[in-house]
């Protein structure tokens, strides 16, 4: 890590007052279905990047779901790990994964971390005809027979939205091992379930969320964040907090590379992501696509992940996931 901090450094030395060669076939992976976050991610970097005229051909993004990110993570590490075109998004959610070793052979250490461009917090959502109304609804009809109540979240026993209904139930004192889920992959699925009717309560992300509830199909019971959001609609949702339940899930969201691209193609993505989220512009459409601030890239951004990854195994094991 000291070895590949220095050259890094030297090439940013050795780059500097020199123009960066753009990548040829620019990519973002979004590695789940289209229609949650990180399709909603990779298309923020899209009209970013093209809007900043920092790519001059457009970006695509293609679909790689599976595991909540473990099949986009082992594609890029072991079968394009020199890519330099290609950036792949991740969440808060992969990082968790990651800390259960839900991605197989490869940990933390195996990507690039280059960039997290903003952050989102957790949401409980429900049908606009459920008839759970607030927390304390739906935490008593758990509190009656949680069988009858089905959950969907992205990801198996363990995985973020997992996590996020875990504690809630551990905050009300239900054993969350007794709670109904169905696993899903990513935000996109789970509306497409709750407002279907296939499940009864979905453990989702505000962002993933808000036009489905502008259009009055859904509704929010609470979401994660210490306080209530600002902005249309979203002032207008109670926070678990104030609901009695003392639960928190900030949703960090942004993109690595391979293992094998090298300093100076990564030195372009981080100077590309560093013009961006110091652009108000960049603010704006991150505005637009329900995402509050988050800027932080290169070697501080490798850092915040490693402290997260450690923090998350240790909340993994506090709730009998890990050993």
């Amino acid at each position: 890590m000291i070895l590949r901090k220095l050259s890094l450094a030297a090439a940013c030395l050795l780059l500097a007052g020199q123009a960066l060669a753009e990548p040829k076939r620019p990519e973002c992976i979004a590695p789940a279905a289209p229609g949650g976050g990180f399709d909603l991610t990779c298309k923020l970097a899209q009209s970013a990047l093209m809007e900043a005229k920092l790519l001059s051909k457009p970006m695509r993004v293609t679909y790689m779901p599976g595991g909540v990110g473990a099949v986009a993570y082992n594609a890029v590490v072991a079968q394009r790990p020199a890519d330099a075109g290609t950036i792949t998004a991740w969440s808060s959610g992969s990082l968790l994964n990651l800390a259960q070793g839900k991605f197989g052979r490869f940990d933390e250490n195996a990507v690039r971390w280059v960039a997290g461009i903003g952050t989102s917090y957790g949401a409980i959502a429900v049908n606009k005809d459920s008839p759970y109304k607030n927390l304390d609804d739906l935490i008593k009809a758990l509190q009656a027979d949680p069988s009858k109540v089905v959950i969907g979240s992205g990801g198996t026993v363990g995985s973020q939205d997992w996590m996020q209904t875990a504690m809630l139930a551990k905050a009300a004192g239900i054993d969350p091992r007794k709670l109904r889920y169905v696993a899903l992959e990513g935000g996109g699925e789970i509306a497409t379930a709750l407002l279907g009717g296939h499940i009864q309560v979905g453990s989702t992300d505000i962002s993933d969320s808000m036009p489905h509830i502008q259009a009055g199909n859904m509704r929010i019971l609470a979401v994660l964040s210490d306080e209530r959001l600002p902005g249309p609609l979203k002032s207008d949702i109670p926070t678990a907090k104030e609901q009695g339940y003392d639960i928190t899930w900030p949703v960090v969201r942004g993109f690595y590379l391979g293992p094998k691209v090298t300093d100076e193609e990564y030195a372009w993505w981080k100077d590309a992501f560093d013009k961006l989220l110091a652009s108000e512009d960049f603010a704006k459409l991150r505005d637009q696509r329900e995402l509050y601030p988050f800027a932080m890239t290169g070697e501080e951004l490798d850092g915040y992940v490693k402290k997260r990854v450690g923090e998350y195994k240790q909340m993994a094991k506090d709730f009998g996931l890990t050993q």
